[in-house]
Parts: C-alpha cells; structure tokens; sequence
C-alpha cells in the first residue's frame, strides 16, 4: 500500500515528515479543547453557548492565521513560515493551561488558533511544490491522517490524565503537554529545503513593497476562491459541529465514563486514520473532486443514523467506523484539490485563504450547536448542523474543475507586479 512511499527521494520523505509531524502535533493542540469542555464548563460553570464560543473565537483567528501565513510563506518561504506557525500553536496551547478565567482563555484560544491555521496552509503548499505529482495524492492524503494520530495521543493522555488529576488540575497539564511541538522546529530548520518552485517566485514578490492578499480576487481567479471558499465552509462546518460536541454528547447524553467516552472516540479515530488513507489512492484514481463528493454524501448518511435515529450504545459504537471513516475523506482531498487551483506565485494565498475561510463562517457551528441544544437536543442541534454543512460541500465540489494533478506554471512577473 506505501510502494509510493520507496519511491521517492530522501529530500522528499523528510519533507513529508515535517509536515505529517506538524499536523499531528496540530492536532493533538487542537482536539485538547473539545476533550476537555466539561472540566472547564463545570471548573468556571459557563454555558455550553460560552464554550463553544472559544471554539469559534479559535477557527476565526485560524482563518485570518490560514490567509495570512499564506501569504508570507508566498513571500518569505515556506519551510520559515512552517517553523514559526509551529512555534506559534505551540506556546499558546502551553499557556492556555494558566487561564485563571474565560476572557484569558478566549485571547490564548484564538493566538494558538492562529497558529493552527497557518500551519495547515504551509504544510500544505510545502509537501505539495515537494512531491511529485504521481504522488502528490498519496503523500498529501496520508499526511492528513495524521490528524488522526495528534488526536488519538490527545484522547490517550485525556484518559490517563483524567483519572490520576479529575478536576482543573487536569485540563490544565493537559494544555501545559502542548509545549511538545514546539521540538519539531529543530528537525524542520536541520532538514527542511525551500522548494525550488517557489524561489524564483519569492524574488518577484519581494522586489515589490505589496502583498499579494488580493491577488486570488482578480478575475481569473475570483471563480475559484469563491466555491472553494464555500467547499471550506462546509467542510469545516461540518467537522467541528461534529467534533466539538462528540465527546460531551458521549458523556452527558449517553452517559458515558471517561474510559467509555474514549472507547468510542477510539473507533472513530481509528477510523478516521483508515479513511484519509483510503482517500490518498482514491485521489489519483477518481480524481480530486469525486473523491470529495463521495465522502460528503457517505458522511451525511452516516450522521443521520448516528445521531437522528435510537439506537443503542452498542450500535453507535459500530456506527462510529463508517463515521470516521467517510468524515476522514473531505479534509484528505482539500489539500491536493486546493494547491493544484492555483499558480506558484498566489498559491499559498489561494490555499490559505480557500481552507480558511471556511474556517471563519463555520466558527458558527459549535455555538449555534450549543445554543440550539437547550431546545431540540444536543444530538439533533449536532447532526442538523453537520447535515447542512456536507450539503453546502457537495455543491461547492460540483461546481469546482478537475485538476488532474497538475500544478499551475508561477505567474508572469508583469502579474505578480501589478
């Protein structure tokens, strides 16, 4: 299955390291927070509509993280951009573990968000100018399942923690274990090599005083940032109305422990991990845009069996394999799909912006799940959510051209100029 992984170079594979390790380590920072909304509601006896606001309050500064990095890294390199986007996800998640109330943890929630957002956009646009396009799919599908991984060490420490320091102390060294990623910044400065395709292109930015944030607005492009801007809202939408909650419906309606919360969150996980793989082939096979839609209609059918109709504990445990899996396949495709659309030059903005974007739009969904679920339901506010969400991804997808695994040539310099 990994035949891809023998046949690329050494320049290649540590590339594809560093940004496999940064979306893990990402992600373990990241899926920290939904683990732990029950200590924090019960430490501070907050709402679920103020939890879920720092959820949101996060994905908006991912957004502008996405966008922005995006743009640097267009302009000052990559492999810089990834070392400090690292850097900046890591030290807010360690400090988010001294909040001493609410505003704190909103101001630190959304600086490690930034973070977040922009390690994903240069991650992204790295390994792509990396490999090579008959792997492109593959590297890039499988880096994503790496989510999986930060997020299975999360539930793991969550579990353990949880049982030894019940209580804030809990929540709070869990948040100070998010300094770890801030290691990975060595390996990427001693292995790490810029792209070849991006130099040429980084000397023309530079050689002029303007960013290129407008750049994917002109007409040629406009098109295309849009939908994509849509296929990222509901792909989001989607995931964090799904996974914010997940675990706090698992606990107060299902009634679960800590140890059978994880039970659960294991299969989903673990499913997630088999989908992003499955997708990296299905990338090269179907092609960028059926893979997407494929998985958004298999997840949406998935959520309504999952959440709308009552089935038993034993029954959602089973459920939560095809729920990992079919969720895995949108976040897998977005990457490929997203930095074949655009030229070398605006690339990384193109993709910053399109990933991101629906990171601020969907920021609505974990607080419109936690404020409808004191009328209709925690379960039925999740899947109502996440169902209109896959929607707007498989019009989005329709919409969009096939790439064909083909990168889009740098701009003329007269382009990148004006």
């Amino acid at each position: 299955m990994f035949d891809w992984y023998k046949d690329i170079s050494s320049t290649e594979r540590r590339t594809f390291w560093a940004c496999y390790g940064g979306w893990a380590l990402d992600s373990f920072d990241t899926q920290m927070f939904s683990l732990v909304i029950p200590a924090i509601i019960a430490t501070w006896g907050i709402s679920r509509a103020a939890a879920g606001s720092v959820v949101s309050v996060s994905l908006v500064a991912s957004a502008l993280g996405g966008w922005i990095s995006g743009s640097f890294a267009d302009r000052y390199g990559r492999v810089r951009m990834l070392q400090l986007t690292v850097l900046c996800f890591s030290l807010f998640t360690f400090l988010s573990a001294f909040a001493h109330n609410l505003p704190q943890l909103l101001v630190l929630r959304a600086l490690q968000g930034f973070g977040f957002g922009g390690e994903w956009t240069v991650g992204t646009v790295l390994i792509a100018e990396t490999i090579r396009a008959q792997h492109r799919g593959k590297a890039m599908g499988t880096i994503q399942s790496g989510w999986a991984v930060g997020w299975a060490l999360a539930v793991v420490l969550y579990g353990t923690i949880s049982t030894l320091l019940p209580g804030p102390m809990g929540w709070r060294v869990l948040f100070a274990m998010g300094a770890i990623p801030a290691l990975l910044i060595f390996y990427i400065q001693k292995w790490v090599r810029e792209p070849s395709a991006s130099i040429e292109t980084r000397a023309s930015l530079r050689s002029t005083s303007k960013f290129n944030f407008v750049q994917i607005f002109a007409p040629g492009s406009l098109r295309i940032t849009l939908i994509g801007g849509l296929l990222g809202v509901g792909a989001h939408g989607g995931y964090y109305a799904l996974t914010t909650w997940l675990p706090t419906y698992l606990k107060t309606e299902r009634h679960l422990t800590v140890l059978g919360t994880s039970s659960y969150l294991g299969v989903i996980i673990g499913s997630f991990w088999c989908g992003c793989i499955i997708a990296s082939f299905l990338l090269d096979i179907l092609g960028r845009r059926r893979t997407i839609l494929l998985f958004a209609v298999c997840c949406t059918l998935t959520i309504v069996f999952y959440l709308f109709i009552h089935i038993t504990n034993f029954q959602m445990l089973l459920l939560g394999a095809p729920l990992g899996f079919f969720s895995a396949g949108i976040p897998a495709s977005m990457g490929p799909l997203f930095s074949e659309l655009y030229p070398t030059g605006i690339r990384g903005t193109g993709v910053g912006f399109c990933y991101n974007f629906g990171r601020v739009l969907s920021a609505i969904f974990p607080t419109l799940v936690g404020k409808l679920s004191t009328s209709i339901g925690l379960s039925f506010a999740i899947g109502l959510d996440a169902g209109f969400a896959y929607l707007l991804v498989v019009i989005a997808v329709l919409l969009l051209p096939e790439t064909n695994r083909t990168l889009i040539t740098p701009l003329p310099r007269e382009a990148v100029m004006r």
